[in-house]
């Protein structure tokens, strides 16, 4: 199977934060954010594999600052790798003040989707060929993160037995 580029899957969604999208701190609702996130992770695996795809797992999330209303969010995300059936994606937020243009990271994580054929069962999705210095970091540690994720499933399920 012929591999595809990150460029290629590469999905952004800007947005501006309104008074309904906010708690009562004036912050976007970390679900939003967490919906957000999962859209362009679902888009970007999508380009990739050209499959109906489902959400299989999502590493920490970790909100280390909040978007104000009336700023931007600006929600990035590539594959970064795929093995078998599976893909990562990388997922990054920023917020973004619209009055002086001054951007900053507000959380990012990385999800892995699974591509379904016509009966709903897995299908294997092409290889990732990283373009940039950052897609190659992320492509040359994800079998490290792929590891960690098959611990911590057969973890869980072991937990579930008992």
């Amino acid at each position: 199977m012929q591999g595809k580029k990150t460029s290629e899957s590469r999905t952004i969604l800007t947005d501006i934060v309104l008074p309904p999208d906010t708690n009562y701190h004036g912050t976007i609702f970390g679900g939003n954010v967490m919906a957000y996130m999962d859209k362009v992770a679902t888009i970007a695996a999508m380009r990739h594999c050209r499959r109906v795809v489902v959400t299989a797992s999502s590493d920490s999330l970790d909100f280390l600052s909040p978007i104000k209303t009336g700023e931007a969010i600006c929600v990035e995300g590539y594959v970064t790798w795929a093995h078998n059936t599976s893909m990562e994606i990388y997922v990054k937020v920023q917020a973004e003040n619209l009055l002086t243009g001054e951007k900053r990271l507000t959380s990012r994580a990385y999800l892995t989707f699974v591509a379904l054929d016509e009966d709903n069962k897995p299908v294997e999705v092409p290889p990732v060929l990283p373009e940039t210095e950052e897609e190659r970091w992320n492509y040359q540690t994800a079998q490290e993160r792929y590891e960690s994720r098959k611990r911590r499933r057969k973890t869980m399920k072991e937990n579930l037995n008992n």
